[in-house]
């Protein structure tokens, strides 16, 4: 059971990566992300996660900086964008993240969507940077299981994680079987779907037995069954609430009921459908 908010898990290469993370996705830089990345490592997170499309790596760079923890205690996740993809472009692409972000290292680097073709030469150019030990682990964001498979027939490290869309309205079983599977660690982004859950009435009645928010009901059933979350806010309160999801744990019947909501439904783009 995972028990604490420095719980991590272990990626295949050995990295420890945080179950609980802040995202800042809409984040505006400046400000608004500092305070936010300041509140949640003071409320006990250690993982930030960014990317370059969202324009606040500075920010978030700032914030950890004047967070008084030391970096090497701080997991931090940026993404190359789609319009950087390709080996010299993501590399070039790669360094301006870590300038913004102040940073001699990334944990985490992700390619942010599969796209059309060009997702095995931004792979390559992801392996070049992990073996000279400017990451410390590598994935991929959005990938479903074809990608994954037609990455791994051409390119010799596995992805560590892969961070998907993934709520009780879409609970993706076969993707996450195949992701464990195979070591590869599944990593939620909007797992509140925007807050649309938070009001179906198993939600509500599971979180009113435990003396919960609906929230921390659906971030608990995300620790369960395994996968990363990070939820996204900027209030403080917030921020500490999404925390404190450790003192409870779902029974395999309320785990199930919860499962039992998936309609297959998308808040985000369709990655088979987002070609670029």
């Amino acid at each position: 059971m995972i028990k604490h908010i420095s719980d991590s898990a272990v990626l295949h290469n050995g990295v420890k990566m945080p179950w609980l993370g802040l995202g800042v996705f809409k984040v505006n830089e400046g400000d608004e992300v500092e305070k936010a990345v300041k509140a949640a490592i003071q409320t006990g997170y250690r993982s930030i996660d960014t990317a370059a499309f969202y324009e606040n790596e500075a920010g978030v760079g700032k914030g950890i900086r004047e967070s008084g923890v030391p970096r090497e205690e701080i997991f931090v996740t940026t993404k190359v964008w789609n319009t950087d993809q390709g080996y010299d472009s993501t590399l070039a692409a790669f360094e301006r993240s870590r300038k913004k972000l102040d940073l001699d290292y990334i944990d985490l680097y992700l390619v942010h969507w599969p796209g059309r073709d060009k997702y095995i030469e931004t792979w390559k150019a992801l392996e070049k940077l992990y073996k000279e030990g400017l990451v410390r682990a590598i994935g991929v964001s959005n990938f479903q299981i074809r990608h994954l498979q037609n990455l791994m027939e051409n390119s010799e490290i596995v992805p560590m994680v892969n961070q998907v869309e993934y709520h009780p309205r879409l609970t993706q079983k076969e993707l996450l079987e195949f992701c464990k599977d195979r070591s590869i660690q599944l990593e939620a982004w909007s797992p509140l779907m925007r807050g649309e859950v938070l009001q179906h009435p198993v939600i509500t009645e599971i979180a009113q037995q435990y003396g919960k928010t609906p929230s921390q009901v659906v971030l608990r059933w995300d620790l369960q069954q395994e996968v990363v979350t990070i939820p996204k806010s900027i209030r403080a309160e917030r921020i500490a609430e999404n925390a404190d999801i450790y003192d409870f744990e779902l029974s395999a019947d309320e785990l199930a009921r919860i499962d039992a909501l998936n309609e297959n439904r998308r808040i985000g783009p369709d990655p088979d459908q987002f070609l670029f």
